[in-house]
């Protein structure tokens, strides 16, 4: 298997509703798991997991934010279901959970201002504690202690994040291109489960009463989820799917990069314009991977968890790279699209992961259809031109360092207003 190919499969996993209420349950059950249960929790995040999940939607669940998925992680989650930990909530478990956030039994805070996923969870009971320390990715564990005696502990101490080497960075763009390109078919078909799974969840969110975007959308398409008009359908797709997961509707997106709103993006426009123009099932998996990697690259730089919608920006663009692949497109028309992607909506910023990504998800994948466009006709902003680079590398590296570390301060300012809104 190709090094890439691995780098992906890897990469791809289910999760049930935004990940970071996911893996926020998922932090408290594994750390109550370890004591036989408790009855108050305490939970420190960095300011991208604190953020993501302050006013997200919680499958299963009437309601919402850091507070209740930490207290539904104690009361009701699987741990050994990882991300999808909390797809057997029941109404009694909802109700517990009010009444421990209500009587104070939970306590969130806010650790520090960074795109590195941290999440500290800490249980108690009558006689036990335990912490569960997570880092840099969604359901890495890297330190267990218990009654104060460490269990577990690896490497969890290393330096903060830089962008440094890593294997996507030893590639070129024109050498993504050609992995795409002639890597066996039959290594990458797997990919085609993640069309399958965020199918289900727009279809849900189009049989849904509560998701507005959705349904008007969906008028916009001539009341089709397929029609003649690849852009619409393709912000059909994709963005009904978006609204349910964001809503906390209860099917999971297949997630890259620790976020189903990113694998969304990379992916169902790229379903749409293939149920339209006809494009094979391998053509499509092969600008996939395309599509995956092209993200996988950015976020490398501007890390997991940044002031930056990562959804729009990352996934955005990997997914225009991948429908220029589509159409024929070769290095110099994807150079074109990326130069012309980190022109426009380099800089729309994560506020979390909300009802908002939605239209977040919408103006991407506008953009995307019109830079491809341009792209593809020999129109492009060129490198000399603001953050673009004499390089699409140098590109995507800029697009990556605008996030991390450029908008740390909009990070703090962000954040800063939503704890002033929790006061209200």
């Amino acid at each position: 298997m190709h090094a890439l190919t691995k780098l992906i499969k890897d990469d791809m996993k289910p999760a049930l509703g935004v990940t970071e209420p996911g893996a926020i349950a998922f932090a408290v059950a594994s750390a109550a798991e370890r004591i036989g249960g408790g009855d108050r929790a305490e939970v420190v995040l960095n300011s991208g997991m604190y953020k993501n999940a302050f006013t997200c939607g919680i499958p299963n669940s009437p309601y919402f934010g850091n507070e209740y998925a930490a207290a539904l992680g104690l009361i009701a989650a699987k741990p050994e279901l990882g991300l999808e930990c909390l797809a057997a909530v029941t109404d009694a478990d909802n109700e517990k959970a009010r009444e421990m956030v209500a009587e104070g039994r939970i306590k969130v805070r806010l650790g520090m201002i960074s795109s590195r996923i941290y999440i500290e969870a800490t249980v108690f009971n009558a006689e036990r504690r335990a912490t569960v320390l997570i880092k840099d990715s969604h359901t890495n564990i890297v330190r267990v202690t218990v009654d104060g005696k460490d269990i577990l502990a690896r490497d969890s101490e290393a330096a903060e994040e830089e962008h440094g080497d890593c294997l996507i960075h030893e590639y070129s763009l024109a050498r993504l291109l050609e992995y795409a390109g002639t890597v066996p078919y039959e290594e990458i078909e797997f990919v085609k489960s993640a069309y399958d799974m965020n199918m289900e969840l727009f279809q849900l969110a189009l049989d849904s009463g509560v998701t507005p975007f959705t349904h008007f959308l969906f008028k916009k398409n001539g009341e089709k989820v397929i029609s003649d008009d690849e852009a619409a359908t393709a912000s059909l797709l994709c963005n009904g799917a978006i609204e349910a997961r964001v809503l906390g509707l209860s099917k999971p997106a297949m997630s890259i990069t620790g976020s189903g709103a990113h694998g969304i993006i990379a992916t169902l426009p790229l379903y749409a314009a293939a149920r339209i123009r006809g494009y094979s099932d391998e053509a499509l998996c092969r600008a996939t991977m395309l599509s995956y990697l092209v993200c996988t690259y950015i976020k490398e730089y501007s890390g997991r968890l940044s002031a930056f919608c990562g959804c729009a920006i990352a996934a955005g663009t990997g997914m225009a790279c991948g429908l220029a692949y589509l159409r024929g497109g070769g290095a110099d028309e994807l150079t074109r699209v990326v130069n012309n992607m980190a022109s426009s909506i380099t800089g729309m910023i994560c506020d979390g992961g909300n009802h908002g990504c939605t239209m977040k998800g919408i103006v991407a994948v506008d953009a995307a259809f019109r830079s491809v466009d341009f792209a593809m006709n020999g129109v492009c902003i060129e490198d000399i031109h603001g953050i673009n680079g004499a390089t699409p590398e140098l590109t995507m590296k800029n697009m990556g360092y605008i996030a991390s570390p450029g908008m740390t301060g909009t990070e703090k300012a962000m954040v800063e207003i939503l704890e002033e809104k929790s006061k209200r």
